[in-house]
């Protein structure tokens, strides 16, 4: 059978010798990767693995890993990738993808199969293995309510992988079962480029894997960038080798922005966008300073309706696996992420669920973080709406602070800074010190769970 990733295969055949990946501080070349391949392709048959099994693929970036979802892929087998951050809901997802076979590959070379007696009875999956196709399932985080099990045709992500870019060292920050882990992760092998990998996202761990393997491209979350800032991480370690920072999955604050520009004025700064219905779009912003961007690119379509970004996509998810299928009759998505625009360009401004309505008038949460993260002492920031009998809702601000200080005196300085730069409904009418992070271990912002 003529294999469905021979145009990449033949990518890595042309730099055999080039760096795939530096796990570990030990180097793994694309002839490795090749050779890893093959031998992931020989035990598949032997552990009961064929095209249309449904396989949950255990851990996170490895390079055993790598090989194995390749692998995986070629076969034609529905991958369901979980990284140890979902350990706590491992058994509900592996119910929920109705998973066959569930490997964990370690990087000593040993590998452990279980086996589930399950047979996939979703008429989703089932219409993918009826057409010989390879799967990809992917879980919402589930901070905003029960995890989602989005289940994509891989074909239609690859396509976007067949034009290769300029090859970079990258460091993979978003996690192998995140879209975004997934969209870096082939970006950088089928550009030849390098992987770099940090189980510890640190920040203190994460600038030294930069400055010692002259990381180029740096993805990240707001909430990390936020996290080395307050750190002054940066001033420890060299990160001259940065090229280019791309930020995504929640809303970026102005201030964050501004002061990683100036620590990093070598580096290009870029907002990224995607969602896992719908894979990662094409991003341009403005400028490294400037939070407009252009999303779209070949293969996406997008308008704003009622101020409300939609997208429709060749790569859309098939559907979810465990809800109704959120897709209008004409293919369109409604991701509830509220824009303003300007011509091309447009500003997220939060999602619609998040909105916090004051007697009748409208509150960002992203708005009021923003200008709480610009006062002193403030070292993270997370606003949310509670319900009032009077104004319908009030806003409520919950803060980590750098240092203790008098709450009276605290409370009344965030107040009289608010009142300043923001009008008097979108000022906090409830100001909480709280000591737990407010991110999750995947470095985004728990708004939502802070709520419940």
């Amino acid at each position: 059978m003529t294999s469905r990733l021979s145009w990449l295969y033949h990518a890595f055949e042309e730099h055999p010798r080039h760096a795939m990946m530096i796990h570990e501080d030990r180097t793994f070349s694309y002839a490795w990767l090749l050779e890893e391949i093959a031998a992931w392709d020989k035990s598949w048959n032997a552990n009961g693995v064929a095209s249309g099994t449904v396989v949950a693929l255990r851990g996170d970036y490895t390079p055993r890993a790598i090989a194995a979802l390749l692998s995986l892929i070629d076969l034609g087998a529905i991958v369901v990738p979980l990284s140890p951050s979902v350990a706590a809901q491992e058994a509900e997802f592996l119910e929920i993808a109705e998973v066959q076979v569930a490997v964990m590959p370690n990087a000593q070379g040993a590998t452990r199969f279980e086996s589930f007696s399950r047979r996939p009875s979703n008429e989703l999956t089932l219409s993918l293995i009826r057409e010989n196709a390879p799967g990809l399932v992917l879980f919402s985080s589930g901070s905003t309510g029960k995890s989602k099990a989005a289940l994509h045709d891989f074909h239609r992500l690859l396509e976007k992988f067949r034009k290769p870019r300029r090859p970079m060292v990258t460091l993979t920050f978003l996690m192998i079962d995140h879209i975004g882990g997934i969209n870096t992760l082939l970006s950088v092998l089928s550009s030849g480029g390098t992987v770099i990998c940090s189980h510890d996202r640190d920040p203190d761990r994460i600038c030294a894997v930069i400055e010692r393997h002259k990381v180029e491209l740096l993805p990240a979350s707001p909430t990390f960038l936020n996290l080395l800032l307050i750190s002054e991480a940066y001033r420890r370690h060299d990160l001259a080798s940065l090229q280019l920072i791309t930020y995504g999955t929640e809303l970026m604050p102005q201030t964050t922005l501004n002061r990683i520009r100036e620590i990093c004025p070598h580096a290009r700064i870029q907002q990224t966008y995607g969602l896992s219905e719908l894979g990662i779009l094409r991003a341009k912003s403005q400028s490294s300073d400037s939070l407009w961007v252009k999303v779209g690119g070949e293969g996406f379509e997008t308008k704003v309706e009622d101020g409300t970004l939609r997208i429709r996509a060749r790569s859309a998810m098939l559907g979810y696996l465990n809800a109704p299928s959120p897709f209008d009759a004409e293919g369109w998505f409604d991701t509830q992420d509220m824009v303003e625009t300007d011509g091309e360009y447009v500003r997220f401004l939060g999602r619609r669920s998040e909105i916090i309505n004051v007697g009748g008038k409208k509150v960002y949460p992203a708005e009021v973080e923003n200008i709480l993260l610009q006062i002193s002492n403030v070292k993270d920031a997370t606003v949310t709406g509670e319900a009032n009998p009077i104004t319908g809702s009030i806003v409520v601000a919950r803060v980590n602070l750098l240092a203790e200080e008098d709450s009276a005196v605290l409370k009344r300085r965030i107040r009289e800074f608010c009142r300043a730069r923001l009008e008097s409904f979108k000022v906090p009418a409830k100001i909480e010190v709280v000591n737990q992070e407010q991110f999750s271990n995947r470095y985004k912002k728990m708004r939502r769970a802070l709520n419940t």
